[in-house]
């Protein structure tokens, strides 16, 4: 298998939650899926700057916070996140 058939779409990206922060795993899934839905309304940014170099990137999200943050809260870091990511691409 080639590495271009492994990366099918221009971005792929994993979220992840630590067990040594949150203990049950409904608190680790729930903040997942917040983390996940951000990144859906958002990952348009991405993709263009990704599209317009041409390359492929695979990234992960890691959330390092001890207390769960509302979704806004989560939504503008994830935004943040994104913008970042815009800024080392080019």
């Amino acid at each position: 298998m080639s590495p271009e058939f492994l990366i099918s779409s221009p971005v792929q990206t994993a979220f992840s939650v630590p067990k040594r922060n949150f203990k049950k795993a409904h608190d680790r899934n729930y903040l997942k899926r917040r983390m996940r839905e951000s990144y859906r309304l958002h990952k348009h940014q991405l993709y263009e700057s990704v599209n317009s170099k041409e390359e492929k990137l695979a990234a992960m999200m890691v959330y390092i916070g001890k207390e769960k943050l509302q979704y806004k809260e989560l939504d503008i870091a994830m935004d943040k996140a994104i913008n970042r990511l815009k800024k080392e691409i080019q």
